[in-house]
């Protein structure tokens, strides 16, 4: 199991922030574990604190807009993108005023920045969420959908298109986060001239210049027009005779629009809290569109507290009954794990196949067999057993024996049929002999009990 991870160390960068054109300093702290991101305005009293969640996203106008208590932070994406592409679970990120800095328009800062700070491994294990069936966003007005399929690691494809002879169609991938920092990092945002009065009168972009985006001119307007949007943004006159890209600096890439949609859509969906196993294809994504899909899986997430592990049958068993019973004394009609399908160091996976022979079927209920819950909580335990057991020299010189459960719940009924997933884990480390732990079992995807347990391990006599 992968470990949850922070920096090791702080940093900090400075400049100006893209729509309030505020002089801005943004720091970033390493913080504990299970801490998530969390972004603290130190210019306001009380210093409020904004959790970096979906759900506190409030605008999507270009840049993503965080709001909690009436408290607001803004053009966020780059930072959480940078944030996610190095593995860092747990930041808290402090600004002094509504937005984050633009910089340079890209990631490029943040991920260098990240880079000489280092990361460091907590204590804590890391929680995935896992796409285990297709999930799909689609904006029918925009043409925009948003797509994820299971897979073994994070990528994304990402597809953008506009009605413009400059740019069109482009297309950008990301098939591994390590090549982040090399391959996105520096894509910078775009904006299109013809848009850029209106994002003026809409209160944005105060702080734009041909330093900190792509400019995109494609429909011919009059030197004295541009020299107007010039002198709106505060930023020197420049002469323009051909359609095309007006920066100062030339394209990083020659998708870098592309690219940089790639960069949005990873720092939308950093706001799920979680890393994402799963492949995602976007065809025109927004932040609009994002936020919709982060909050579609922060949604699940709330819904399902703890995911069901991947179980596929025609894997080979990590241990298999043969070695289940070396270790367990446990017998016919008692012995309630099949085989363990994955095991770490803090905790272990078990699978049961409940068929319709089971012996405790024949009185509970004849008309309606249905297992006992008290025969899941002893086959959590068993399966909580198995990790401890495994983990010393002689084990079947070794018992183990309840002290205590607690919170035991029963979500629904398990039946002849049901194959039990049984996900058992340490909630603190083995002490003088004492083992606690937090067990689940599933159906599929449901989870259908849970219970915590105290055991004692002792020699046998």
């Amino acid at each position: 199991m992968h470990k949850q991870k922070t920096l090791a160390n702080s940093f900090s960068l400075k400049g100006k922030g893209l729509h309030t054109g505020l002089e801005i300093q943004v720091s970033f702290h390493p913080a504990p574990e299970n801490h998530g991101y969390k972004i603290k305005r130190v210019d306001l009293d009380g210093q409020p604190v904004i959790d970096a969640l979906a759900e506190n996203v409030v605008g999507t106008q270009r840049g993503t807009v965080l709001s909690k208590n009436n408290i607001q932070v803004g053009t966020i994406e780059h930072a959480m993108a940078a944030l996610y592409a190095f593995g860092v679970d747990n930041c808290l990120i402090e600004v002094n005023a509504p937005e984050f800095p633009i910089l340079d328009g890209s990631a490029y800062y943040y991920a260098e920045e990240l880079q000489k700070a280092g990361i460091v491994e907590q204590n804590a294990p890391r929680d995935c969420y896992i796409v285990k069936h297709k999930i799909e966003v689609t904006d029918p007005e925009t043409g925009s959908s948003l797509v994820i399929l299971p897979d073994d690691k994070f990528s994304m494809n990402v597809l953008i298109s506009f009605d413009s002879p400059v740019l069109s169609n482009q297309f950008a991938s990301l098939n591994n986060l390590s090549d982040f920092a090399t391959e996105i990092a520096a894509s910078r945002t775009f904006v299109f001239v013809r848009e850029v009065e209106m994002l003026l009168q809409n209160n944005l972009i105060k702080g734009g210049d041909l330093d900190n985006a792509i400019v995109i001119y494609d429909q011919m307007i009059s030197q004295e027009s541009l020299d107007k949007l010039a002198d709106m943004l505060g930023i020197p006159h420049k002469n323009v005779q051909h359609l095309g890209y007006v920066n100062n600096k030339p394209l990083v890439f020659d998708n870098e629009p592309a690219r940089h949609k790639l960069m949005d859509l990873i720092g939308d969906l950093a706001l799920i809290g979680k890393p994402i196993q799963g492949r995602v294809i976007a065809t025109r994504p927004g932040h609009k569109i994002n936020n919709q899909l982060a909050r579609m899986i922060r949604k699940d997430i709330k819904q399902n507290e703890v995911q069901a592990p991947v179980y596929d049958p025609n894997n080979a068993p990590v241990m298999d009954i043969n070695r289940i019973r070396e270790l367990l004394p446990h017998r016919y009609p008692f012995l309630l794990v099949d085989k363990i399908i994955e095991i770490g160091g803090n905790y272990i996976v078990g699978v049961k196949n409940i068929t319709s022979n089971e012996p405790f079927f024949v009185g509970h209920f004849p008309q309606e067999p249905v297992m006992p819950g008290v025969l899941q909580v002893e086959a959590m335990a068993q399966t909580g057993g198995l990790l401890v057991l495994n983990s010393v020299d002689e084990p079947e010189r070794y018992s183990t024996y309840f002290m205590k459960i607690d919170g035991v719940k029963f979500r629904q009924k398990v039946v002849p049929g049901d194959t039990l997933i049984l996900r058992l884990e340490l909630i603190t480390p083995i002490r003088r002999g004492i083992a606690t732990m937090k067990g689940y079992i599933f159906v599929g995807d449901k989870l259908v009990s849970e219970a915590e347990f105290m055991a004692q391990i002792t020699k046998n006599k």
